[in-house]
């Protein structure tokens, strides 16, 4: 039940260039990835809106964007998102901000009627905070969520299950992908706000620029992370929406784990910090494991492409360019 049988008489995504993709959220880390592999694809019919030009919160006037612009396809990359900081300050922001976007984006798409398939894009979050490792697609619901960012994790959650909920109902082709932590060009930078990766090419930049002794990190720097790369996110965003159209969401990962030791190396080289890195065993080291098992998107034929050090090269480049420079 709700999957699109091999007798749909339509296209594939990728045999259909001209088709119309609105692509929502194309500013963020997730978005402008996905825009500028559609473009290099070839892709001529895609639509993107600020959001100063649509409020995806406003439930009229995403119906009004949609039954003017009648897309043929939907990538749902917008959302609102933050920090632990953010998320345990703002709460009720992240729960009604990102379920009003969802919901609206959905049921328009459904609405307009000229939408043959739908990706909504959610988050590792959504998982238990002590599901199994690595963390299979059926850990969804299973255990309590990590409390720091339930309310934007419940969000993501009740994203997937409105996708599944309208194909079920409504046979309509609506899809979800659960990247797992994501870094690249457009990420967040912010000194409070920013996940890890960035955070530290951040610190190490700073503590270069300033001639610093030393950079001190959080921890003992044994926990282990995943990190997959923003363009073979969009990568797999592609391949799902031309050759994916089940009732289950999938999990994107890259497969490979670093510790959080390894990676500080990493950036360190990559910035060229040539002072010490000081680890502060005394300051807490998170959950101990976080992997994505990212079998069944690499059983259907896809794989990440982007090494991690190759990456990092490019990301801090990136950043020196856009950020650094946009300061002086």
């Amino acid at each position: 039940m709700g999957t699109v049988t091999t007798a749909d008489p339509h296209a594939s995504f990728l045999a259909d260039k001209g088709g119309k993709v609105f692509v929502a959220g194309h500013r963020g880390l997730v978005g402008s990835a996905i825009l500028r592999h559609l473009l290099s694809l070839g892709f001529t019919n895609v639509v993107v809106r600020t959001h100063a030009e649509l409020d995806l919160t406003r439930q009229s006037d995403v119906e009004a964007f949609f039954a003017a612009e009648l897309p043929r396809y939907v990538v749902l990359a917008a959302a609102k998102v933050g920090g632990i900081h953010a998320n345990s300050t703002f709460p009720a922001d992240f729960i009604a901000a990102n379920l009003q976007i969802q919901t609206n984006v959905v049921d328009a798409a459904l609405k307009c009627g000229s939408v043959r398939k739908l990706l909504f894009l959610g988050s590792s979050c959504i998982y238990p905070k002590f599901a199994p490792q690595p963390i299979p697609e059926n850990s969804l619901l299973s255990g309590p969520l990590e409390p720091t960012n339930e309310w934007y994790a419940v969000a993501k959650i009740a994203g997937i299950k409105m996708c599944q909920a309208y194909r079920i109902q409504h046979g309509f082709d609506a899809i979800s992908a659960m990247p797992t932590n994501l870094y690249g060009p457009q990420d967040n930078f912010h000194p409070e706000n920013s996940h890890v990766l960035p955070a530290l090419i951040r610190r190490f930049h700073e503590a270069k620029a300033s001639n610093a002794a030393e950079v001190v990190v959080w921890g003992t720097g044994s926990p282990l992370r995943e990190f997959l790369h923003v363009d073979d996110l969009a990568d797999a965003v592609i391949f799902l929406m031309d050759r994916y159209s089940g009732l289950e969401h999938v999990n994107v990962g890259s497969g490979s784990e670093v510790t959080i030791k390894e990676l500080a190396e990493l950036v360190k080289e990559v910035v060229g910090f040539q002072g010490k890195l000081v680890w502060d065993s005394s300051k807490p080291d998170g959950t101990p494991r976080k992997l994505m098992d990212s079998s069944k998107i690499q059983e259907m034929g896809w794989k990440p492409k982007v090494p991690l050090k190759e990456g990092l090269v490019e990301t801090y480049k990136w950043y020196v360019e856009n950020v650094i420079s946009a300061k002086k």
